[in-house]
């Protein structure tokens, strides 16, 4: 969300955000929130005018029937009802701009950087830094579904992907044995790394959110069809149940009753998280954090869900993209001084895990054109697969600044001070699980199709250096 009163005073600064991102309608945008924040403070004014009007009738009517003048009385009470229905035209004036005005508010991105590059699209992104040569193999490197599926159990291949077709559709994955194995060891070890060495607290947070929850950290409502929604739907027979075990009995259920209620639970659904950056980020939601216990390092290993809507025909084949997955999130809540130092850190502790797998990288600064929705700043980090001979995206870690915030009404206060203000929040992979699986198989294959354990892991996999 953005701060109204800041768009006021420098509308050019907005309009040139919002156009270096690729938004054309920029101008008519800032011209229509203009508009609609003059009109929205007319009608407070207004209200506000005519009820101080209403309090002062009042108290004239009082007097005149005192001194029991009626028709005086009565000429103020005529002006009184006419006051009234001013009063609650100006209210529905009110309620229907200010809707209008938050409605757009919420609809448009992030404003960048000033140090964020001018582009259109990734072609415009800027390579800040590499590590290690990328990895070229002596023979012809296989992708990590084909070694995947290569690798034989006692129930088939140790990623199945045709198993988890038939359950669950495309894009779904079943890892079975020893892949399962270094799946979990992944994850284990990059969470364990993350609270231990990086400072950050370890969070089981809920999958499952509200609404409100994925409007705070901007999902929703533009980005709903990537979500999937766990809708709820009741039969007559368990609504009738449920209600007896609360105490009532329901003789009989009209359809009209029978949808009220339903579409009252349809309001209450809950969806499934993209990435746990949701739930973490909304720990501190409508409530005023002490500034001395800033920042707050928050980090959560949980599955992630995501429609992949308009990815149509992209990375159809393996584990690249998928709608099931695994990832470390790390969440920082900081103060507006401390969340630029902050980026770097974060950035620097996903690197660290690559580093430690000993894995090829290179760090990508995303222009205006690419960045996500809620950022103001966002690093990328791409990893080497031999197979595909590029980087391919394993993290993304961004600066929102209080876009977040704002929508989540999460402020921080200085012990001894009165006033609050928004915090800033920051959000990054450290890292997507499935896409470390994919990079470690592609990178630690032999030509006979075994993968090599990175030293790392072993500890985890009981002390098994191969799989295959």
């Amino acid at each position: 969300m953005h701060d109204i009163k800041a768009l006021r005073e420098t509308p050019e600064a907005y309009v040139r955000g919002w156009s270096s991102r690729g938004r054309e309608s920029a101008q008519a945008d800032v011209d229509a929130l203009l508009t609609l924040d003059k009109d929205l403070r007319a009608a407070k004014t207004t209200f506000e005018t005519n009820q101080a009007q209403l309090k002062k009738l009042s108290g004239e009517i009082g007097k005149a029937k005192a001194q029991k003048d009626e028709a005086r009385a009565a000429e103020l009470m005529t002006e009184v009802e006419g006051l009234k229905g001013a009063i609650a035209v100006a209210q529905e004036t009110e309620r229907q701009t200010e809707e209008d005005l938050r409605t757009l508010l919420a609809s448009l991105p992030n404003i960048p950087f000033e140090d964020v590059p001018l582009g259109e699209d990734e072609a415009g992104n800027v390579e800040i830094r590499r590590h290690g040569a990328p990895n070229i193999l002596s023979f012809l490197a296989k992708d990590h579904a084909d070694l995947g599926e290569a690798l034989k159990g006692p129930t088939g291949p140790l990623m199945d992907f045709e198993a988890a077709a038939r359950m669950s559709g495309s894009r779904f994955v079943v890892l079975k044995g020893q892949l399962a194995r270094l799946e979990r060891a992944i994850g284990q070890w990059m969470l364990d790394t993350q609270t231990t060495e990086h400072g950050y607290t370890e969070v089981n947070p809920p999958v499952l959110v509200r609404e409100n929850a994925l409007f705070g950290t901007g999902q929703l409502p533009k980005f709903e069809e990537d979500l999937f929604k766990a809708g709820l739907t009741f039969s007559r027979e368990r609504l009738a149940g449920q209600a007896r075990e609360a105490g009532i009995e329901l003789k009989s259920l009209d359809e009209q009753t029978y949808e009220l209620i339903i579409a009252q639970m349809g309001e209450n659904a809950r969806y499934l998280i993209p990435t746990a950056e949701v739930s973490l980020t909304n720990l501190v939601r409508e409530a005023i954090t002490a500034e001395e216990e800033l920042p707050l390092r928050l980090t959560a290993l949980t599955n992630c869900f995501r429609a992949e809507a308009g990815s149509a025909g992209r990375d159809t084949k393996g584990m690249i993209r998928q709608h099931q997955f695994q990832k470390v999130e790390l969440v920082s809540i900081t103060t507006p001084e401390q969340s630029a130092a902050e980026h770097e850190r974060m950035t620097e502790c996903a690197e660290a895990i690559l580093k430690k797998l000993d894995l090829s990288f290179r760090t990508m600064l995303l222009c205006t054109g690419d960045m996500g929705f809620g950022a103001r700043k966002t690093y990328d980090l791409e990893v080497w697969l031999p197979s595909q001979n590029t980087y391919r995206e394993i993290s993304s870690c961004s600066n929102c600044g209080d876009f977040q915030a704002r929508r989540m009404d999460a402020r921080t206060r200085k012990a001894g001070e009165k006033g609050t203000r928004f915090l800033h929040t920051l959000n990054g992979s450290g890292l997507a699980v499935g896409r470390t699986l994919v990079a470690i198989m592609e990178n630690y294959q032999d030509e006979g199709g075994r993968i090599a354990i990175p030293s790392v892991l072993q500890p985890y996999m009981g002390g098994l250096t191969h799989i295959g």
